[in-house]
C-alpha cells in the first residue's frame, strides 16, 4: 500500500493556486523575477512594460500577456 502525498496530486479545490487579489503580500512591489519575465512577455507581445507595479498585478499581467503570446496558461 503507498501512501498517497498531497503535495504531488493536490485535491480539487485545494488552496494551491490563489486568485492573485487574495495574496497577503500582493500588494508588495513586483519581484525581479516577475519583472524580468514581464519585460520579455512585453517584448514577444509588443505592448508597454509596466514599472511600478504590485506582485498581484504584475502576476495578473504574465497571465494576460501568456495569453496574448499563445502560451500555456
Amino acid at each position: 500500500m503507498t501512501d498517497h502525498n498531497p503535495k504531488t496530486d493536490p485535491a480539487p479545490n485545494s488552496n494551491t493556486e490563489k486568485d492573485p487579489s487574495d495574496w497577503t503580500t500582493g500588494g508588495e512591489p513586483m519581484t525581479g523575477a516577475q519583472a524580468s519575465y514581464l519585460k520579455t512577455l512585453s517584448e514577444q507581445t509588443k505592448t508597454e512594460f509596466e514599472e511600478g507595479i504590485t506582485k498581484a498585478e504584475a502576476s495578473m499581467r504574465i497571465d494576460d500577456l501568456r495569453g496574448k503570446a499563445g502560451l500555456a496558461t
